[in-house]
């Protein structure tokens, strides 16, 4: 039996990984906390949160839940960050995407604040 040989390329990560872990990072660095101790919270290796928050991981909604408790937020601060950030560029302004403690609802912690550039979300 014969079969083809397929090169490895390798992939960008989606725009939705990207904006998970552009969140999460903002997310730490808002509240000045290290990788490290984010981790340690949330059960996790610090070289696969690294990974998350650089996009290259996706992760499972058990993960999402316990770094989401890492960092005082919820599920639910998470999933509208990723809705603003993911929405029509047309629908916001150039290169802007809410603070989540800007949202509706948002509970009283504080927020990460992000900015979209060059398909990225960054901390702003």
């Amino acid at each position: 039996m014969e079969h083809d040989v397929v090169p490895l390329v390798p992939r960008r990560p989606s725009a939705w990984r990207r904006t998970i872990g552009a969140l999460l990072r903002a997310a730490r660095e808002d509240r000045a906390l290290r990788l490290v101790d984010v981790a340690a919270r949330a059960r996790l290796s610090p070289q696969y949160l690294s990974e998350v928050e650089r996009g290259l991981k996706e992760p499972s909604s058990e993960v999402l839940a316990a770094l989401t408790d890492a960092l005082g937020l919820t599920l639910v601060d998470l999933a509208q960050g990723i809705v603003d950030a993911l929405a029509t560029p047309a629908a916001r302004p150039a290169g802007v995407v809410r603070p989540l403690s800007s949202r509706p609802g948002a509970a009283g912690h504080a927020r990460a604040a992000t900015a979209l550039r060059g398909g990225v979300l960054l901390a702003a």
